[in-house]
Formats: C-alpha cells, structure tokens, sequence
C-alpha cells in the first residue's frame, strides 16, 4: 500500500507529465516547476538544474530555488569541476551525506555566496544516454542525511526534465519545418544546396555573410548558369528576414502586360481576364525578400514603377490608383553587360544605381575547378536517386576530362552533362565518353585562375583524396595503393589542404 507521501510523488509525475505534453509550455517555467517539486518531495532547503554546454566545456545554472538561487545563477561550472561537475562527466548520481569534506566540492561557491552546502544529492539528466545536464538538491530540512530512496525519486524528476526538452525540441523543430513548408508554399519552390569549397567562392560567401545583415539592394552578376539565384537564396537565408518570404520573379519569362500584373497585381475588371482581385509578388513578398532575375530584360516603363518601389515603398495595382506600401528587400540579378545596357538607354541609369548598392559578382566554373568535383558527386547523388541507377563514382579519365573543360555552361552544363551520363552509362563507374564532353574545343581559358598546375593540383586533390577514402582514411594503405612513400603521402594532403575524416 503506497504511504501518503508516495501518493503525493507520483499525483506530482502525472501533474508534470501532462504539463509536458503541452505544446504551450515555456521550457524555463516547466523545469522551474519540476526542480521546485524535487526539492520539496526529496525534503531539500535548495536546488540547482544546470544544463552542460558542450561547446564551452562547462554547465551553466539554468534554474537555482532556495535564499540564494538569484546569485548563483551568476556562475558556471568546468566539467569535472565539482560535484555536479563530477556527476556531468561521469553521468553517474551520487549521494555526498559530508559535503564540506568531499573532495569533489567546490567551496569558492559556497564561499562567495555565504550558503555552506551539507548534504547533497546530484543526478545527471540524459537523452538517449547522454549526460546533459545535473540536478542538484541541497541541504535536508530536517537535518538528516539524504537516502537512497531520495535519490531515486530525484532520477525520476531529471528523467522528467530530460524529458521536457527533448519534447521542447521536438515542439520546436516541427514548427521550423512548418515554416518552411510555409515559406516553400509561397516561394513555389525549395531553397536549393549550396556546393562549394574554391577560394573564390568562399570568398564571396564571407561577402554575403556582411551584406545580408543589411536591407540594402544586391545586384548579383555572372554569366548564365553560375548558379546566381543560388547566392541571392543565401543573401536571404543570412539575414533577418530569413523566416519571411523569398518570392522568385525571372523577368524575362513574362510580356509585359503579364509581368506588370505578376509584379504589383491587379484588381478585377483592370483588363478582360481580371474576373477577381490578385496579389502581385511585391505583396507576397512583405516583410522579406524579393528576387529579380534576368532584370536586364525588364521593359522600361515597368523600370520606373520598380524604382519608386525601392525609393518610397509604395506601388498601385494594374487597373487601381490606390497606393499599396510594402517593406521588401530587392536582389536582382542578370548576365548582361547591364553599364551596356545604360549607355545604350535600354536599361534606366537612376534604377541601375540604385540596383547596384552592392555589387556581386559570381565567377564562372571554369575559374574555380576545385568545385568541380563535389559538384559533380553532388549531381550524381541526385541523378541516381532520379533514374534508379546505382553508381561508385567518376572513372579518373572522367573527372580528368570535367577538370579539363570549361564549361561554357557553367553549373547548369554539368548538370545536365552528369544527368545525361546516369541515363545512358552501363557501368559501375562513369566513364569519359559517357559525358559526351569535346575537350578539343572547349580549351580553357589561360587566366590567373585557370592554369596547369591549378588543373594539375584540383586532380590530385580529388584523386588522393578517392583513394584515402576507398582506405577508409588509413594513409599506409593509400600510400601502398598510390605506390608512393607515406611520408610524401602525408606531405600532399597537407600541401593540397585534404581534410582528413574524423
């Protein structure tokens, strides 16, 4: 028969479980809430609920209840360092009846604090058997030592604190996924994956990390398929307005009576086909980012509407004088020679300006091989999955012709290029004449970025690093298969930056 107090334990559990299971339910006050019915059912004068953060090594105090919760929450505690300490690193509980004299205790708390610690309790709280954080119970009321009894219903109590994170989690990353399923639903489309490791490209990257904190507009240059909506994805995706929406327009898709409507909408009857009110893009894009492609072939009447809206905010629907006000932020990108384009008066030298607050230019592939190899597994994972084909990779003749061209086409040519040799390819591993590449007319351009011995390392780099690979990254047994010496093995992957698997 279950004592008054054990009742009252367990009619605790189910009072915390069903808080747990809210959707509603602020984490901070839920775990408040179970370290203060711990440390009132277990008999403690004061409690701590420390959480550990892998990163800095060390536990922070994330609920403190007793006279000096307020200024304990002001230290952190080093893995190891302490009790609680102690019990995070070896994720084991622990009952400490003599605290002053355990060796374990860290005393320059208790000091600064003027709160003597005599009894104690310390228990890890665990996902999936990791240790994430303690929960500590101090000092027994009635001046008796704690019991192995108290330190199995505190287990319970941190298995519930587990617990609720792990559902805060859960809560939390469903809604990120509704968002973006949210925001996918606007867009018409997903955000696409960005592969790439060249200097160059890193460089830009370093660029759009400071350019999307700001609301400023980006024009994104480059030739055709260097992948420019890719980088304008990335603009929004690093910047505060990451969580609204990213609404694509190709202006050269579009007449311009259709484009107009597309753009800024239209109210019903503003011409035959108008039987309703619509929302043009500039409206679905409040609050976050709108993307103009091919912005060289946007007519000139609708340049003068696009450079109001990027001056005072406001536009009127096709067949409405009413002013509609938006807070968007344009990107607009183009592979015209748009300073042409200006002098020429076929693009507005005011709209250029103000399009071209901050520049950026995306290199074409033939500048940065080192991206050539992953993008080229990148596609080939995507094209197996496609065609139901299975393959072990590029033959070193194939990777050496990829390496060799210079992709007139950019990223969009070896696209296709990886698509089409998964379709027609018979073998375990792509093959050269399966890319149907003519290397002989398209010589790669002799520039500072695109030379022999830059062609001649890109190779090495993704040939050294297939062999440590099929070694399972053991270097002595890459150095047998590459009849080379360990020592010069280890001297290329140093000097070709190979990251090592860890």
């Amino acid at each position: 028969m279950l004592s008054k107090i054990d009742v009252q334990k367990f009619n605790t559990l189910i009072e915390i479980n069903s808080l747990i299971n809210s959707s509603n339910q602020d984490i901070h006050a839920l775990l408040t809430r179970i370290l203060d019915s711990a440390t009132r059912l277990c008999g403690g004068e004061a409690s701590s609920l420390l959480l550990v953060d892998k990163d800095a090594g060390e536990l922070y105090f994330e609920v403190a209840l007793g006279s000096k919760g307020q200024e304990v929450k002001k230290f952190t505690v080093k893995m190891g360092e302490g009790i609680a300490g102690w019990v995070a690193e070896h994720n084991k509980s622990i009952i400490v009846n003599d605290v002053i004299n355990d060796r374990r205790h860290l005393k320059t708390i208790s000091k600064q604090i003027d709160y003597p610690s005599k009894t104690m309790l310390a228990v890890p709280m665990r996902i999936q058997g990791d240790c994430i954080g303690v929960i500590e119970v101090l000092n027994k009321k009635d001046g008796k030592d704690f019991v192995q009894d108290d330190l199995e219903w505190l287990e319970i109590f941190a298995n519930q604190a587990a617990l609720a994170i792990i559902n805060i989690q859960n809560i939390e990353q469903a809604r990120t996924e509704i968002r973006k399923l949210q925001d996918e639903l606007k867009t018409g489309r997903k955000f696409h994956t960005l592969v790439a490791k060249s200097p160059l490209i890193m460089e830009k990257l370093e660029i759009i990390d400071r350019v999307a904190k700001t609301d400023s507009s980006v024009l994104i240059l480059g030739e055709s398929g260097v992948g420019k909506e890719l980088f304008a994805e990335q603009i929004h995706l690093r910047s505060p307005r990451s969580r609204e929406p990213f609404i694509r327009v190709n202006c050269a898709a579009l007449p311009e009576g259709l484009l107009e409507s597309e753009l800024f909408g239209h109210v019903k009857g503003a011409f035959t086909s108008a039987v309703s009110n619509r929302q043009g893009r500039f409206e679905l894009a409040d609050r976050g980012t709108i993307f103009l492609d091919e912005i060289g072939d946007l007519p000139l009447p609708l340049q003068a509407k696009l450079l109001r809206v990027i001056q005072e905010k406001t536009f009127e629907k096709l067949g409405s004088n009413t002013s509609v006000t938006v807070n968007v932020r344009i990107l607009a990108a183009t592979n015209k020679d748009i300073e042409t384009q200006v002098e020429k008066g076929e693009f507005r030298s005011d709209l250029y300006y103000r399009l071209n607050v901050l520049p950026l230019y995306i290199p074409p592939l033939r500048q940065r091989p080192e991206d050539i190899p992953d993008l080229a597994a990148f596609f080939l994972k995507k094209f197996m999955g496609d065609t139901k084909k299975q393959f072990d990779g590029f033959s070193n003749e194939a990777m050496e012709a990829m390496l060799s061209y210079s992709w007139p086409g950019n990223i969009r040519e070896l696209e296709n290029c990886v698509e089409r040799a998964c379709v027609i390819s018979k073998n375990k591993w792509i093959q050269r004449e399966d890319l149907f590449l003519e290397t002989s007319s398209h010589l790669p351009e002799q520039d500072g970025n695109r030379n022999l011995k830059t062609a001649i390392n890109t190779f090495k780099r993704y040939f050294i690093k297939k062999v440590l690979e099929e070694n399972n990254w053991n270097q002595t047994g890459a150095a047998r298969a590459l009849d080379i010496q360990r020592t010069y093995l280890s001297r290329l992957i140093r000097e070709l930056d190979i990251g090592l698997a860890r």
